[in-house]
């Protein structure tokens, strides 16, 4: 309306046109601008009045403070360096990716993963990006959008340049290679890797190693009901008879912590009500159930057609370990001295060490009765490594002993 009246006024002024007629009608419209102008703006300011009143009162409100209390399961914060990988509208295919994530670790852990936050963080460094459990910040990793990360194949190249990096998932040396170095580096037997296929592995990995934080009594008890809606007899003569859903929780978390599979729920409730009339140790029952779940175990590990290579348990490293046990009312645990302690360490490290460097992925046998106990031990500085029973392993399956720890 005001470009009207100007334009009205610049007409009376340019043309024969009388300015008696056209400045009173430039006068109104003006006038009604101003009008509409006033009214507008005195609506907004009205308006944000409102907004401001509103978000004060929900912030007094209880449920306000309920909100801030709330801690994701999962969560992954990265850079604005990284939005690309995350926003659809700049092709980025993240959020589709965590979906194929919880789908994969649906179908190997047999658990239904939470939902993964997935936000922007502005204090982090650009290409950063971090993953939390819990609230806590668990790993991190940075990436370069523009470049593709190349894993060594175990002899480098130096024809192959770019930035030193590690893998963020499985901590191995590598390089960001930008696009003209790809295949050169693929002839060269490197494996190359996209940015997006980096994320997506470490937070597979990342799942797949707190698998057993993810998993609450809330959790259970939803794997219990869809096995109740098929085998309802097994559930009613565990629970609550036998077991409470805290103390089966403690078992699949054990289960879960050396990464063996409880998708097969029913044969893990058939064991414990076979058992849970027996004893009510929670460490013990798990080592029924493993060996229940023998098959599962010996299919993990094992390769077709070849010999499974173990590291076995000497004999004077048994009786250490089994005169080592305490037993009290609150359950069984392991007392070594620190110089005994020092020599397992360092003859369980060399012979890791020689199978790597082999290529060969370690694994360590011991006799049922002592196995949960040496995983006790292990777990301090060896968390990766199998600790595996004669019992969990199929008849069938041809094992070779690699190397043998003893004890003097």
């Amino acid at each position: 309306m005001y470009v009207v009246a100007g334009t009205l006024i610049v007409i009376a002024v340019a043309s024969p046109i009388s300015g008696l007629l056209v400045f009173p009608i430039a006068g109104l419209i003006i006038f009604g601008a101003y009008t509409l102008q006033k009214n507008l703006t005195a609506s907004e300011e009205e308006e944000i009045e409102s907004t401001d009143a509103k978000e004060l009162e929900e912030m007094k409100s209880p449920e306000s403070i309920n909100d801030l209390l709330h801690v994701d399961a999962i969560e992954f914060e990265f850079g604005y360096g990284l939005i690309p990988i995350a926003d659809k509208n700049q092709g980025g295919d993240l959020l589709d990716r965590v979906i194929m994530i919880r789908r994969q670790c649906a179908m190997e852990l047999g658990i239904v993963v939470p939902v993964i936050r997935i936000r922007d963080n502005i204090q982090l460094q650009p290409n950063e990006y971090v993953i939390k459990i819990k609230g806590n910040r668990v790993a991190r990793g940075e990436i370069m959008l523009d470049h593709f990360l190349a894993l060594s194949p175990g002899v480098d190249d130096d024809r192959i340049e770019g930035v030193e990096t590690v893998d963020p998932a499985f901590g191995m040396p590598a390089l960001w290679i930008n696009e003209g170095m790809k295949e050169e580096a693929e002839l060269s037997g490197y494996a190359i890797i996209d940015p997006p296929s980096v994320v997506s592995t470490h937070l597979t990995e990342v799942i797949k190693r707190h698998a057993h934080e993810l998993i609450g009594r809330q959790e259970v008890k939803s794997l219990i009901d869809n096995i109740k809606n098929d085998s309802p007899t097994v559930v009613e003569e565990l629970i609550p008879n036998l077991m409470t859903i805290g103390e089966i929780q403690k078992v699949l978390m054990k289960l879960l912590k050396e990464k063996v599979s409880i998708r097969n729920m029913l044969i893990i409730l058939e064991t414990l009500a076979d058992y849970a009339t027996q004893t009510k140790d929670i460490d013990l029952l798990t080592e029924y159930v493993r060996q229940a779940l023998s098959r599962q175990i010996t299919l993990q590990y094992s390769v077709e057609n070849q010999a499974l290579k173990v590291i076995t348990a000497g004999a004077s490293l048994e009786k250490k370990l089994s005169d080592s046990v305490h037993r009290t009312e609150q359950g069984s645990y392991l007392s070594i001295d620190p110089e005994t302690s020092q020599t397992i360490f360092q003859k369980v490290s060399e012979q890791v060490s020689q199978l790597q460097q082999s290529g060969i992925q370690p694994v360590l046998l011991t006799s049922p009765a002592i196995r949960m106990y040496m995983r006790q031990f292990i777990e301090r500085f060896a968390p990766e490594l199998p600790v595996l029973s004669y019992n969990e392993l199929e008849p069938d399956i041809e094992i070779q002993s690699v190397g043998v720890i003893n004890i003097s």
